[in-house]
């Protein structure tokens, strides 16, 4: 039985010198238990405002909130641009956004995945998030669903720039709000793409140098690479393989599902698009990168201890 609640005494004992032993008494907790459902929306919604520096020291903030301002700031001009020409369209369809931006999106993701995840690694505070109501599923279900949602913000904004900028240009409604559609989707399956590679690289050390470096080298070196292979095939006259070689890279994983399916432009080679049948094996092999991901995720925190 557990012991009962005793009033607060104090002891003397004259061996210390008149020293005391504070006897506090035992309490039963009686408030709210909130639950393992608590545990998980606390978890998220901490790490999404750290994504932002939120909560954090002001430097903190510095660099996520510059690079926010810089995914903006384009389409604040292509708007300004496209009212007082008074232009039919706008420069850059919604689609193609993230893709021209890609290396803005790639420095946010390796400046805040490490962030994330890294640090509970360093500080060994992993085993402290579980012996709460909160399972490993829990919380790389947190952590994945926070850094694709505050990718998602920092790639949908500068689209609702556009948007609002082409309903004041008085562009026809449908179109702008069909290319809006078709740009949240696209921004969509990237945040979650570029997510789960992010937290997959950084969560391997509890360095965070080394996953900023490994998070920038992932996304640019497979992609400069796939660039040139692609501009040789195309030079030598081989163009059905520059569509195949695009699956070697998750920008242009992106580039190919959005040309394909979404009704934008591609930025291979001369605007070679993939096929329908070369579109959904990119699709395909989007999907499967993504569910990867967050299996590698699920094995790097089956043991607590980490």
């Amino acid at each position: 039985m557990s012991p009962e609640p005793t009033t607060p005494t104090a002891y003397a004992s004259p061996a210390q010198g008149g020293a005391s032993i504070h006897n506090i008494g035992y309490r039963h907790y009686d408030g709210p238990r909130l639950g393992r459902a608590y545990a998980r929306r606390s978890l998220f919604s901490q790490s999404l405002r750290g994504a932002y520096g939120l909560g954090r020291s002001a430097k903190s903030k510095v660099l996520p909130m510059l690079l926010f301002a810089v995914m903006c700031l384009p389409a604040a001009i292509m708007v300004a641009v496209t009212v007082f020409t008074k232009a039919g369209s706008l420069p850059v369809g919604y689609t193609r956004y993230a893709v021209y931006l890609q290396a803005v999106i790639g420095l946010y993701l390796a400046s805040q995945a490490p962030q994330s995840v890294s640090r509970d690694l360093r500080f060994k505070t992993v085993p402290l998030y579980f012996s709460r109501p909160i399972e490993r599923g829990d919380y790389v279900a947190s952590k994945f669903a926070a850094m694709a949602s505050a990718l998602f913000l920092l790639t949908a904004a500068p689209l609702l720039v556009l948007y609002v900028g082409a309903l004041l240009a008085k562009l026809d409604f449908l179109d702008q709000t069909k290319g809006f559609a078709q740009g949240l989707v696209c921004v969509a399956l990237l945040s979650l793409l570029f997510a789960g590679i992010g937290l997959v690289i950084s969560a391997l050390t509890p360095r965070r140098g080394f996953g900023v470096a490994a998070v920038i080298a992932v996304l640019t070196i497979p992609y400069g690479a796939v660039s040139a292979v692609q501009n040789i095939a195309f030079v030598q006259g081989n163009e059905s393989a520059v569509g195949w070689l695009g699956l070697f890279s998750p920008i242009t994983l992106i580039d190919g599902v959005q040309s394909t399916f979404l009704g934008g432009t591609s930025s291979f080679p001369n605007g070679l698009a993939p096929t329908t049948g070369a579109g959904f094996v990119y699709l395909l092999v989007t999907l499967l990168v993504i569910a990867g991901s967050y299996a590698l995720l699920m094995r790097r925190y089956r043991k607590a201890g980490l």
